[in-house]
């Protein structure tokens, strides 16, 4: 049974900084088994504060000895009860922030875990209603949008805002501070995501001033990151590492040639249907999720037996029209959010598959390594665009780019090539 909290507070005043952390990460939605860690090292925090006489406050010096005690540092845990120890270097970072700010900043964040105060949770669900009807935002544009201004309600709640005419301009710096974690491009969807919802509070009145201008402009060229590229020896690995004769084989074989042969986004992929399959044409024919615009692919002789195989020996019998289905009960299809990493995780580790150099190796990255691939031998840019679906050009060109990374990695240094005459 989870102890209650009252059994690490005491007295001290790290004492009950440890008991506030721990509601707080109840609060949050963490589960037992993390709250129960999370216990464990702070417990283990106060007896070292207690036996170094360290005093019965919180401070760097206490957190610095403590993760350089050796029975801290040693990170082998052979005896029960010692698992703790392998985290405490994040846990005792995670304390340390709730003691300078006040509030826990999860790493991922559940949302379904959120439980929003009334009043916000109402402004929040007319935003989204609002942005259904005015908007006409796509479904999993609106998801992705409910998901950050979810965070961000959360984080005002934290600060003790109860209402949402309580936000002020050091509330949205200091939210956006805590960002600074994720890629610049994630950033600017989030500042972009409030500044709309921030127009909206002051739309219905629920706030007297837009404070949407007291958000800082994020600036992201388009052309400043370069598409990951698998190596052609590694794609052969990948797909031979595919287990076949087994359901989740024959499944995520025909994922990732839909990905890599005919470059269909993550999005389509999980959203195909049995319709979109036309046989007696040899297509497949579907809706784009990003864009909304139709695209007619060839259904390969690769593809399509990968589809059969799938269809005729994989596949659960369900009443659901999506394709690809879960592979234990009760074969649902995959949620909105599920970008299915798992999938190119899981046969990259049976191949034993390591990357020379840092790169994304999700399902996309085999999209963007068709679109290399075509650029190579000489593909106009016009096709490649109407093989991956881009409603501009300016998309397609990226992949110029990234056919110019790969020549540099393999250029000669001039040194080099003076040594060898």
């Amino acid at each position: 049974m989870e102890q209650n909290h009252s059994s690490t507070s005491g007295n001290s005043e790290l004492e009950r900084l440890v008991a506030e952390a721990l509601g707080e990460i109840k609060r949050l939605g963490y589960s037992k088994t993390s709250r129960n860690r999370y216990r464990t090292t702070w417990k283990h925090l106060i007896e070292f504060s207690r036996r170094k006489e360290l005093g019965d406050e919180f401070s760097a010096e206490l957190a610095v000895r403590f993760l350089e005690d050796p029975r801290v540092r040693d990170e082998q845990t052979d005896e029960p009860g010692d698992g703790w120890r392998r985290h405490s270097a994040f846990e005792v970072k995670v304390l340390a922030d709730f003691a300078k700010n006040g509030r826990i900043e999860r790493v991922f964040t559940e949302v379904p875990a959120i439980h929003l105060v009334p009043p916000m949770q109402k402004t929040l669900r007319d935003y989204e209603q609002y942005c259904k009807d005015r908007l006409c935002l796509r479904p999993s544009t609106l998801h992705g949008r409910a998901r950050d201004l979810t965070i961000f309600l959360d984080f005002l709640h934290s600060r003790k805002a109860r209402t949402l005419d309580q936000i002020q301009a050091a509330d949205l710096s200091e939210f956006i501070s805590c960002r600074d974690h994720l890629q610049p491009k994630t950033i600017a969807r989030i500042v972009s995501d409030m500044r709309s919802f921030l127009r909206f509070l002051t739309m219905r009145g629920i706030v007297q001033k837009d404070l949407g201008a007291e958000l800082p402009k994020i600036r992201v060229p388009k052309d400043a990151t370069i598409p990951s590229v698998w190596d052609p020896e590694l794609l052969v690995r990948l797909l031979g590492a595919v287990d076949r004769s087994s359901v989740k084989g024959k499944r995520d074989y025909a994922i990732l040639l839909l990905a890599y042969r005919l470059g269909l986004r993550v999005g389509d992929i999980r959203t195909l249907k049995l319709d979109n399959l036309r046989w007696a044409e040899s297509t497949i024919e579907i809706t784009q999720a990003k864009t909304g615009t139709p695209l007619t692919l060839p259904l390969t002789n690769e593809v399509g037996e990968a589809l059969i195989d799938y269809l005729k020996s994989g596949r659960p019998q369900t009443t659901h029209r999506e394709v690809f289905l879960k592979v234990n009960p009760p074969f649902d299809p995959f949620r909105e959010n599920n970008n299915l990493h798992h999938i190119v995780t899981y046969w990259c580790r049976l191949a034993g598959i390591t990357f020379r150099s840092p790169q994304k190796r999700g399902l996309h990255s085999l999209r963007h390594t068709l679109a290399t691939r075509l650029l190579e031998k000489g593909t106009p840019f016009p096709t490649i665009a109407e093989i991956l679906g881009h409603t501009s050009l300016e998309s397609t060109r990226i992949y110029a780019k990234a056919d110019l990374e790969a020549l540099r990695s393999v250029a000669l240094d001039p040194e080099e090539v003076s040594h060898a005459s």
